[in-house]
Formats: structure tokens, sequence, C-alpha cells
């Protein structure tokens, strides 16, 4: 399972924060590098481990192939910063020992000392809620995907209470299979309530435990185990859902009923393909395969058409840009999702983000509003509402659903820092563009090309140029001219401010 984001670990007199890119010993800052920070980073993260040479310059040279040569010039540099190592090693003196023809470990004996740099989230006025990832308690390792649907469809139909705050499915996921107090979770994700519980699937039954907490108190304000047949469970999921709200706010009007799947291996099939979304190409074209037979299986299952559209979006994305064939069959999909459910917030703005790129503002722009009235809560909806804001020329406005996105998803994809970062830099705060766009979490993505701009405009030209030459390594047809004319710009000064960041980093005309 992957570090927290934030994660600081202290060996010997030093401490390093990987969330802030820092190194301290005894408390005075180490002048390190950002690729041996990187290295330092993946080897402390899994100390004791024996990691590749090629798992090493994945993390300090993501998406681009180097020379063994530069990983062992990185490392000497580690070891001359770090010097010897205390008793607490047993590397020979070393920090950091070679393992021949393998590579290298980190030998120290480390403490996470977790996130505690991090400012607390202050709790919002509304009643606030994380949905922890549902337990699978099944023989079944497989049923994994199950018990995570459950998760992501509760969080999907509290989201849709107006009256509560509840946090994005990639947030409440960022602690599945981690034994942390409910206090701790919910202080970091700045909520009083979670919701647990743990799922049984086998022999078309089904079991569910859930358990509604108050972490400010401790007190458990409801708790109730269902048992019924696996043709029953959205029925559970909609009494769960109202046994909260009306623990949480008391009895309310409903919102509109969602379009729910009428076969269950479709149903397992899109949970299974979501998660694929924002991986790799090679997961992406599994995903498609995924949704394309869950469409097939149920063609009245809307969510199902959504992914898909998406996935023909982001496919076409990860090979250097939607084509037109690629962006009239997502938008065709986008457009049926709509029209099977009509109050599914995600159909809505996955509708209107095409549409901008359509050049259909009008029509985006009702998408959008339509989509933010049935889920408030919708982080995803705010981060790409945020991305055509910016290319409207309303950067503020921009910068302010960014932050509201990340405020009800503290840990997100990786897209959601290239959103911020394009804002940041719409804004000219070109240094808090360039430590957003460094982030581990989103600089193996296309946002290199706003990390360049961002630098160039700073005058940092060496450093541009370098950013440049790694993002043309994984969009070797990129040209600023096509780019800027199929981006959703609406205002020609925004549009000529990125353009002039990239003509300084030297991306081609």
């Amino acid at each position: 399972m992957r570090r927290m984001q934030g994660s600081r670990f202290a060996f010997g007199p030093f401490v390093l924060d990987s969330g802030a890119g820092t190194l301290l010993r005894n408390d005075v800052p180490v002048a390190v590098g950002y690729r041996g920070l990187q290295l330092l980073a993946a080897l402390v993260g899994r100390a004791g481990d024996i990691l590749s040479k090629a798992e090493l310059m994945d993390a300090a040279w993501p998406g681009t192939a180097v020379e063994e040569g530069n990983l062992t010039v990185q490392i000497a540099q580690l070891r001359k910063l770090l010097g010897p190592a205390g008793d607490g090693s047993d590397g020979g003196g070393e920090w950091i020992v070679t393992v021949p023809r393998v590579g290298y470990r980190f030998t120290g004996v480390i403490e996470e000392l977790g996130g505690a740099a991090r400012k607390p989230l202050p709790l919002p006025e509304k009643p606030s809620i994380a949905v922890l990832p549902f337990v699978n308690v099944s023989n079944d390792p497989e049923q994994d995907s199950f018990a995570d649907g459950l998760t992501e469809d509760l969080i999907t139909d509290l989201s849709r209470i107006s009256g509560l705050f509840v946090i994005a499915r990639n947030s409440a996921f960022a602690y599945k299979g981690k034994a942390m107090d409910v206090r701790a979770i919910a202080h970091d994700l700045g909520v009083r309530y979670l919701l647990e519980g743990s799922a049984r699937r086998a022999a078309g039954h089904v079991r569910i435990n859930a358990q509604l907490v108050d972490a400010v108190s401790g007190d458990h304000l409801w708790a109730e185990r269902f048992d019924r047949g696996l043709e029953d469970i959205f029925a559970v999921q909609d009494e769960v859902t109202a046994k909260i709200v009306e623990a949480l706010l008391g009895r309310l009007r409903a919102p509109p009923p969602r379009n729910r799947p009428r076969n269950l291996e479709a149903y397992d099939l899109c949970v299974r393909a979501r998660k694929l979304m924002d991986d790799s190409p090679q997961m992406a074209q599994e995903a498609h395969l995924m949704l394309t037979r869950a469409v097939s299986l149920d063609p009245g299952y809307a969510e199902a058409y959504r992914w898909l559209a998406m996935n023909h979006w982001m496919g076409r994305v990860h090979s250097g840009g939607p084509t037109e064939s690629s962006r009239s069959v997502a938008l065709e999909l986008a457009r049926k999702a709509v029209a099977i459910d009509p109050n599914d917030a995600g159909c809505h703005w996955v509708l209107a983000y095409l549409l901008a790129y359509e050049r259909s503002f009008t029509d985006a722009d009702a998408e959008f509003a339509r989509a933010i009235e049935l889920d408030p809560n919708d982080a995803d909806a705010w981060a790409a509402l945020s991305d055509i804001a910016v290319l409207a020329g309303r950067v503020e406005e921009g910068l302010e659903h960014i932050r509201k996105a990340f405020r009800l998803n503290p840990y997100p994809a990786s897209w959601y820092y290239l959103t911020l970062g394009q804002a940041q830099y719409a804004a000219r705060d070109y240094e808090a563009a360039v430590e957003t766009l460094r982030r581990d979490e989103t600089y193996r993505t296309s946002s290199r090309r706003f990390l360049a701009a961002s630098l160039a405009q700073l005058g940092r030209l060496d450093e541009a140029h370098a950013e440049v030459e790694l993002f043309l390594v994984g969009n070797p047809h990129f040209t600023t001219s096509h780019w800027a004319t199929t981006e959703p710009f609406r205002d020609a000064a925004t549009l000529e401010h990125f353009v002039d960041g990239y003509r300084k980093a030297g991306l081609p005309d």
C-alpha cells in the first residue's frame, strides 16, 4: 500500500519529509538535489527491502530512459551527504548498501512520523463524514472489488445529500488496509463522522455490517447487520444511506433515485474498471474491455456509459490527445449516460467537460451547473470545472473550485495537481506552480508542460529545458500550436500567457 502523502521519516540525526521535499540533519537543512530526494524517499519508504535499479530509476526519472550510470552517481552523492551510519545500521557503516547485480537497500532503522507537518483541516459547518473502505471478510480475495464497490456506492449516495459534507472515494481509499485509530483518520481528513464496516459475499448471499462513529466523542451513533440475497444489495445500500442521513440530519426528503445496474456482472466489471481510469495506457485498455463488456451485458447501465466515455477520452490522451473520432464517440456515450440517468451528477459533469472541448460552452456551463446541483460534494466535478474556468479566463474562480475539490478529496488522483498547477500558472504564481507540479503524485504525467512553462517564467531556463525534454519523451508529437487550437480557451489573454510560457521553455511551436 502506498505511503500517505506528506509522510516524514526519522533515521539517525535525519528527518526526511517526502511531501515537503526536505532533508534535515539535526534540524538543519541538507542541500540535496531533487533526484537524490526522490531516490532517498523510495529507499527509506521501503527500508530493509532490496529495490532494483529499475525501480529506483523509475522513482527518480519517471517516464524516461536514463543510463544506469546516472543512478550510480546519485547514490554516491547520497552516501557522501548522509555520511557514516550509526549503530542502527547493519550495512558496514553505510545507510545505503549495494546488492550486487540487483540494486540497493536502505539498512537504517527508521521511524515513520506520519503527516504531522500537514496543517489540520478545519471541520466544515455541515455534518462531515468519510466512508472507510469496507473490509472483505469472505474467504475469496476476488471479492475485494465487491466490498470496494459497496464503499464507493455509499460514498456516492451520501454525497448527493446537500446537507452533508462527504469525503471523496480517492481519499477514503487511501486508508484501505491501514491500521489507524478512527480519530486519527477523522483528524487527517477534517471530518467528524466515519462509517466503517465489512462485507461478505458468497453463494448468492451477502452479509454487511456497518457502524457510524462520532470521532470527536468516540460514540457509536448507529450500527446494524444486514443478511440479504445478493439481488437486494442496492436496496441495502439505500437503507444504510437512509439510516446515516437520519442519524446526522434527521429525516429529510431523499434525493432523486439513481439508475442501478440490472446485471451484477456488469456492475462488477464497472467497479473494477473505474479503478484503472487514471493508470497507465495498458490499464486504460484493460478498463476499455471491461466497460465495453459491461455495456453489452446491461445496455441500461448509465454509469458504465459514463466511464466508457471518459475511457475513450483518456485513452487517446495517453497516446497524444483525443482524435476527432474518439471525441465524437466519447460525446455520444456521455449523452447516452445522461439520457439514461439524468439524476447522476457524474454523467452531467463528464458531458459538460466534453462539450467544453467541442466549444459548446453554453451547454457545457449548464451541464456543470446541473452536476453541482445534483451533487455538491462531487470533488471531480469541481476539479473539472476549475480546468474549464481557468481556460475561460476566470482564474480566481478556477482556483476557488480546485481548492474546494482538494478539501473534498485531500488525497486525490494525479490530475488534480495538474489542474491546480495550471491554475497557479494562470494566476502567475509560478513558485507555487513549480511546487505543485513537482509533487510525485503528478510529476509522471503530462503536467510537465506546465512545470516547464512555470520554470521558464521564473528565468530558470536550464530546468525548463530539461522538463521539456522529459515531456517530449512521452509526447513526441506535441506542438504548442496544435495544443492552443484544441484546448477550450475562451480568453485570448489567458491563451497568450500559456503560449508565452511554452515558447520560453522551448516547447515545439
